[in-house]
């Protein structure tokens, strides 16, 4: 029974996997990781294990063994790969083959020497030199660093010139300096100076900041372009892509950073969310999201705080550096807190903080599989706050007009129940009353008509009526529900497109909601459901005038009989020479006599 309830919450938990890049790591029922993969697709990749059986026996014994898995986030597939790595080393799960063997991916490196070289490297020394990396892509990396030789002549030799080698004349200029390819530092040809400013430009270049080596490149292709050497102008060219396409730095492998411990912190105003990470030597090894309700009023700094203390116990922890996004509310001897404001430790705060996001977004997915009416309340609840409801709105109803050089003026009415649209109930509306393009009349008549007829019918009104539009529209809602007695029945807002400002009647400050609020997001949704109804309508009225505008005008003639003349004549003009005997065919004498006669004003029918 306990397996089939454990299967139960790992079918959930990849049921409700982001479509994003990262790792996983499945675990044994002991609680050991026994895989860990990458994917560009968590869901896609992680689903593919237990929708089907495997030819590898290996494979099948391995989904068989899982009892739980976990997953990390990150931003890029090439991170996915390079977090992956790390997490294989650190914990050597038995199915893994691969990287057991602490293969690495390859570094560039910059030695620290009196003349430093610059060279690939799958192993990194403490000795001072700078490494770039890791890159995932050892051609890219090549092409790199062919790159950087073509453009500075960095020396390639392995002798440790030092002022003594070069004041006792061991070094020989060889066949690199002849074909420039080096300066000659082994005889002391070029000062360790003026190489070290080269060897700036090409850290410079290796830090991912390229648009030095970019514009030499241009220059030199517009050079030679003008010179006619279009060949060698389009091998540079396509250099320059592949610079612009490069990236020189992991935002989860570094090389600057050591031992460290970041926490990244989302909430939803009742549940906070804290994700802890730990960086080994450059690397992620582990990756957990803390939940915690808030009880009382606790500020986000003593939920940090009490994550912190967590995280120390849970794994047995000394800390030293903590990334953090805020001060927590206390203090630890010895530890410095650290709010990045650049580099990567901005960038390990960010991967953090997103994974506790995602926590954040799978739990909620979790609760409303469980109870769907979940999500439906708290995003009426949320709405109900930002627009000052009494209560909360289950029916929204939204007005937009829709007119293109004042012709044909439409309006429509979309409406919203729980929260998701009610096709069924959408309107639309030919404007009858107003002449010319006038919005704001416009939506005073739609407003008008709409609700003098529910009320008529005994049909049930909404709590809120969205207008697309600012103050103006507002305005002429608000008269409609005045002159209906309907003003403090129904609350009213004003969407306005530009900035997405929210406006309330009798406010001429508009309420800027936030951008990932739903809130806001119903709202959009609303004001662009309405439009795309109000066009499609629109466009549709347009297209019928300018087909059937003459029969249109004909008194007692409506839809179907234009509908069945069109199809039987394909076109007005072809109606006009046909005779009276041949129109009746298809509507009968009387209505073959009306349209005759009203096709032919100068003539008597025959």
């Amino acid at each position: 029974m306990a397996k089939v309830e454990k299967s139960q919450q790992l079918k959930e938990k990849i049921s409700i996997l982001p479509d994003t890049p990262g790792c996983y790591l499945y675990y044994d029922a002991a609680g050991t990781v026994i895989y860990v993969g990458k994917a560009k697709n968590l869901k896609r990749r992680v689903s593919s294990y237990f929708n089907r059986t495997h030819d590898s026996v290996r494979t099948n014994l391995l989904v068989r063994a899982i009892a739980d898995m976990k997953y990390i986030v990150v931003p890029t597939e090439g991170d996915a790969l390079n977090l992956e790595n790390s997490l294989i080393k650190e914990y050597k799960p038995r199915y893994n083959v691969l990287l057991k063997d602490d293969k690495s991916y390859p570094w560039i490196v910059v030695t620290k020497e009196h003349y430093p070289r610059v060279f690939l490297t799958r192993t990194r020394i403490k000795d001072g030199s700078k490494y770039f990396g890791p890159y995932t892509n050892t051609g890219i990396a090549k092409a790199v660093l062919n790159l950087i030789r073509e453009l500075y002549p960095v020396r390639t030799c392995r002798h440790a010139i030092t002022p003594d080698f070069i004041n006792k004349g061991k070094g020989r200029l060889c066949l690199e300096y002849h074909l420039k390819n080096c300066l000659g530092c082994c005889t002391g040809q070029i000062s360790p100076e003026k190489y070290a400013d080269m060897i700036d430009h090409v850290k410079q270049i290796l830090r991912g900041e390229t648009q030095e080596l970019l514009d030499y490149l241009k220059l030199e292709m517009e050079r030679l372009s003008e010179e006619l050497r279009f060949e060698e102008a389009q091998v540079l060219k396509e250099k320059y892509q592949l610079v612009e396409r490069y990236q020189s730095k992991s935002v989860i492998v570094s090389q600057t950073l050591d031992d460290i411990d970041v926490f990244g912190i989302d909430d939803d105003n009742t549940d906070v969310y804290v994700n802890y990470m730990h960086v080994r030597r450059g690397a992620i090894v582990r990756s957990i999201t803390l939940q915690y309700k808030r009880r009382l009023e606790e500020s986000i700094e003593q939920i940090l705080s009490y994550a912190i203390v967590e995280a120390k116990e849970k794994f047995n922890l000394e800390y030293d550096e903590i990334i953090v996004p805020v001060l927590p509310d206390m203090e630890m001897p010895g530890v410095s807190f650290i709010i990045p404001q650049r580099g990567d430790k901005l960038k390990l705060l960010q991967v953090s903080t997103h994974n506790a996001r995602q926590n954040k977004v799978d739990s909620l997915k979790m609760m409303e599989k469980h109870n769907p009416e979940q999500r439906v309340e708290r995003t009426l609840e949320r709405m109900k706050s930002d627009f000052r409801l009494s209560e909360l709105p289950r029916h929204i109803e939204c007005f937009d007009n829709s007119n293109i050089q004042g012709t044909n003026p439409v309006a429509s009415c979309v409406v919203f129940k729980n929260a998701k649209p009610s096709k069924r109930d959408y309107r639309h509306f030919n404007i009858k009353t107003v002449e010319g393009p006038d919005d704001f009349a416009s939506m005073k008549e739609v407003l008008t008509r709409r609700y003098t007829r529910l009320m008529e019918e005994g049909e049930g009104l909404p709590q809120l009526i969205v207008v697309d539009g600012g103050k103006g529209q507002l305005s002429a809602a608000v008269e409609a529900l005045d002159d209906m007695g309907l003003r403090g029945t129904i609350a009213v807002v004003g969407i306005a497109k530009r900035l997405e400002e929210i406006y309330f009647p009798g406010d001429s400050i508009p309420l800027y909601i936030d951008k990932n609020s739903e809130s806001l997001r119903i709202v959009q949704h609303l004001r662009d459901e309405a439009h795309r109804f109000g066009i499609t309508h629109h466009r549709n009225r347009r297209s019928k005038g300018q087909i059937i505008s003459e029969l249109d005008e004909i008194k007692g003639i409506g839809d179907k009989t234009q509908t069945a003349l069109l199809q039987h004549f394909k076109s007005v003009k072809r109606l006009k020479e046909a005779s009276i005997d041949r129109i009746a065919e298809i509507t009968g004498p009387a209505r073959a006599s009306i349209i005759y006669s009203a096709l032919h004003p100068d003539e008597q029918p025959q």
